[in-house]
């Protein structure tokens, strides 16, 4: 089967994360299985009782607790707009491969499995592993279990993500708060017999503005933009248009870089509602963190680091989005970002990723288990 092949099979399967990827968890254990590795599967229920699982496959070793090199890869993808007929099936036009996960992250999960159809595994003199994800795509909650349920420790790990063949050493995190403000409710004509949230939720808005432009003091070179992000990008309050505004909520992202606790937004943030307090002895605001994934960092002089940038003619960088390298990180192991495909167009109608780096990673892929395996 050529890898085309195994990529168009990938994406047949409607692995969106609000479905169950147990049937193509099942394709990839058999394909593991069937080059020769040993296959475990880690079953978990989601928040909406769907039964997902992650997938380890070994080779080169008796236990599945322990990988000098482990491939990692998300199984599932984003929703697809309806119209788009063709999400699954893989079509090609002009030297791309278009398909739901194509890019996102089926394409690096194919030149994953080509490698370890094609390698002799039975040569392995360090054990390799294959580890494939749930719900990466709604907050990295497979790879999260992983990290809880500690199964395996990974010396190297190359994360699949799109990144044009290009190594990441480094990327930021990805923090979520929701943030409710409380006022009292009256008739808008006599505004003292209540307190607007809105008006109060605006003040704290414009605290997280100076917080925003604080943030910029602390720059990490390598990033684009390099520092701390942040964005209100959902506020919603109030009931009618005359009537004081009883409430408001509005949700908080922010992308810590390297170094910075996820916690360093939330503290400011918190000492923002304690001003607006003494201000107003009636300032009422809860706070409810949803995500803080720190960024991670992986050393210029790692060995992956410096025979990835070999083997694809191209210097580490780093990344803006969230991934599970730090998960890998937590079990172990210097981690690198890296796949074939440009994360622009992994989120969109008619995602694709280009041939020749479908076949650029699984080389690259080959060379590193020879590397760090063989």
């Amino acid at each position: 089967m050529t890898i085309e092949e195994t990529l168009a099979e990938l994406v047949s399967f409607n692995s969106v994360s609000a479905n169950s990827n147990l049937e193509i968890i099942e394709y990839l254990s058999a394909r593991a299985e069937r080059a020769g590795m040993r296959v475990r599967l880690l079953s978990y229920r989601d928040e909406h009782d769907v039964e997902k699982a992650n997938m380890i496959a070994v080779a080169g070793t008796q236990s599945f607790d322990e990988a000098e090199l482990a491939l990692v890869g998300h199984t599932d993808t984003v929703p697809f707009d309806a119209a788009w007929t063709e999400a699954l099936r893989l079509t090609e036009r002009e030297g791309k491969l278009y398909g739901r996960g194509a890019c996102d992250t089926k394409a690096y999960i194919a030149a994953a499995l080509t490698v370890a159809k094609t390698v002799d595994l039975k040569s392995l003199r360090k054990p390799l592993a294959l580890i494939f994800t749930a719900d990466e795509e709604v907050g990295c909650l497979g790879a999260k279990r992983l990290e809880d349920e500690r199964p395996i420790h990974a010396r190297y790990a190359i994360v699949g993500e799109p990144t044009s063949l290009q190594p990441m050493r480094a990327g930021k995190g990805y923090c979520l708060a929701e943030v409710r403000v409380r006022g009292r409710e009256g008739h808008s004509a006599y505004p003292q017999t209540g307190a607007s949230a809105i008006f109060r939720a605006a003040r704290l808005v414009n605290h997280l503005e100076r917080i925003a432009l604080k943030l910029k003091r602390d720059e990490r070179a390598g990033f684009d933009p390099p520092y701390t992000t942040l964005n209100v990008g959902l506020i919603t309050g109030g009931t009618a248009k005359n009537i004081i505004a009883g409430e408001c909520r509005f949700t908080l992202e922010w992308r810590p870089v390297p170094g910075q606790s996820a916690e360093r937004v939330l503290e400011l943030l918190r000492e923002a509602v304690e001003e607006e307090r003494r201000l107003d002895g009636d300032f009422a605001c809860e706070i409810k963190p949803l995500r803080l994934d720190e960024g991670m960092e992986t050393a210029a002089d790692s060995l992956l680091v410096r025979h990835l940038e070999e083997t694809s003619g191209r210097s580490a960088g780093s990344v803006a989005f969230g991934t599970e390298a730090p998960q890998m990180i937590a079990l172990g192991a210097e981690a690198v970002v890296f796949g074939p495909g440009d994360i622009r167009v992994a989120h969109r109608t008619g995602e694709f990723v280009p041939v020749d780096e479908l076949h650029g990673c699984a080389l690259i892929l080959r060379r590193a288990v020879e590397r760090f395996c063989m």
